[in-house]
């Protein structure tokens, strides 16, 4: 199988930001409305709905579970058929299943609509990772990579305040926001120009493939990488932080909204200027020292006495996130083959969903033994095992690493 190009690898690198990338963006950030819109809702949700803090988490869980599913399978699909094939469909079951969660008040109709609105979630946040690893290479990609980083973390930063601001009306109105996915599925259909891929490799051939490249120890790495960064979004964080606010205080759902925007800000901010500390770092080194960021921010999260304390670990967290996450999908989308990179950046999905789907699973579990504050620790030394085993299991070497783009076309010999 090959991918053919609409326009040459270096002229589609002389201009990172173009009509493309942009609508990329907006595919983007329908990935990430399907949460960070709903969370600063969740003590209204639960009150309104009569149901527990532990359950509240099935919002999310359930969400996020049909990706761990199906993003493998959607993956070696856009390879085999094409990427705006699997793209422009979930869309279209992400805003008409996120919607309807605006009309019914039984918690397990809700959480049947989440299930199918995850369904369509499933391929957003990887194909378009995917097209963007089909457009662009070596820096170029990890800076439009960033690029997509900080559009996501605008999301996050956004969504929070605006869903607080809509849930002071209902808990319903923040659901409603889940339609604006429709015109963006009409939007890629009309004006998106991305190389397509042209199977002429067979399936059994395909798939010996894919297992072999990611049998390799540094994909292993790279994903642990990823399912931990979502562990931690979005247990501790996204989940149990409405409920820590409250005991400082703060009540308000658009004032949590507001406090969570500190976060997501200071992760864009970060996320764009990733191309610049690629130029002076490993992403490897960029990736444990955001590990370690993310343990000190979580344990000054518990222990903040103060406001400001609250906010400048909000800040510390962000920076963890804006700089790991990127700097993941770009390692990945350099190593993985072109003809392969549907299935990898999937794969990746797919771990990202089941850290996802298991961070609010693991953060009640905390929650049940040790308190609301016993999370946040809990998770703390969750991202301290994280930062020594990358450490351990991918020794840094400046060198090595270099040149991504050399290193996976030496696999593919």
């Amino acid at each position: 199988m090959k991918v053919q190009h609409s326009m040459t690898e270096n002229q589609g690198n002389k201009k990172i930001l173009n009509i493309n990338l942009i609508i990329l963006f907006s595919v983007t950030l329908m990935a990430v409305m399907g949460v960070s819109i709903v969370t600063p809702a969740h003590p209204l949700i639960a009150r309104d709905l009569n149901i527990s803090l532990t359950e509240i988490g099935l919002l999310i869980t359930v969400f996020a579970l049909p990706g761990t599913i199906l993003a493998p399978l959607l993956g070696m699909f856009a390879d085999r058929f094409g990427r705006r094939r699997i793209l422009v469909p979930s869309l279209f079951v992400f805003g008409i299943f996120g919607t309807a969660c605006a009309f019914t008040k039984d918690f397990h109709v809700l959480i049947f609509f989440r299930f199918l609105q995850g369904v369509g979630a499933a391929a957003l946040g990887s194909i378009n990772l995917t097209i963007i690893g089909d457009l662009y290479s070596g820096h170029d990609r990890s800076t439009a990579m960033g690029y997509n980083s900080g559009v996501l973390s605008i999301g996050t930063a956004s969504y929070p305040a605006l869903g607080g601001l809509v849930a002071a009306f209902g808990w319903q109105f923040p659901f409603l926001f889940s339609i604006l996915a429709i015109p963006v599925g009409i939007l890629i259909l009309a004006r998106l120009k991305n190389p397509e891929p042209v199977s002429t490799e067979k399936l059994s051939a395909y798939l010996t493939n894919i297992l072999r490249f990611m049998s390799a120890k540094k994909m292993r790495v790279l994903f642990l990488a990823s399912f931990a960064s979502f562990v931690i979004i979005y247990g501790p964080f996204l989940t149990y932080f409405p409920f820590l606010a409250e005991t400082h205080s703060i009540h308000s759902p658009a004032m949590i909204g507001v406090c969570m925007s500190f976060s997501s800000l200071t992760t864009a901010l970060s996320s764009v200027f990733l191309g610049a500390l690629s130029k002076r770092f490993t992403e490897h080194r960029l990736i444990q020292t955001a590990y370690l960021l993310y343990a000190v921010s979580l344990a000054a999260l518990a222990t903040a006495s103060h406001h400001f304390v609250l906010i400048i670990s909000l800040i510390v967290l962000g920076a963890a996130s804006g700089i790991s996450i990127p700097a993941v999908q770009s390692l990945i989308a350099g190593y993985a083959p072109p003809q392969q990179r549907g299935a990898f950046m999937s794969v990746n999905g797919m771990i990202i969903r089941l850290g996802q789907t298991l961070g609010p699973i693991m953060a009640a579990t905390a929650f049940g033994l040790w308190g609301l504050f016993g999370s946040f620790y809990a998770t703390a030394v969750f991202s301290i095992i994280v930062a020594v085993s990358l450490a351990v299991l991918i020794p840094f070497k400046e060198k090595e690493f270099q040149n991504k783009e050399k290193i996976a076309e030496d696999t593919l010999q």
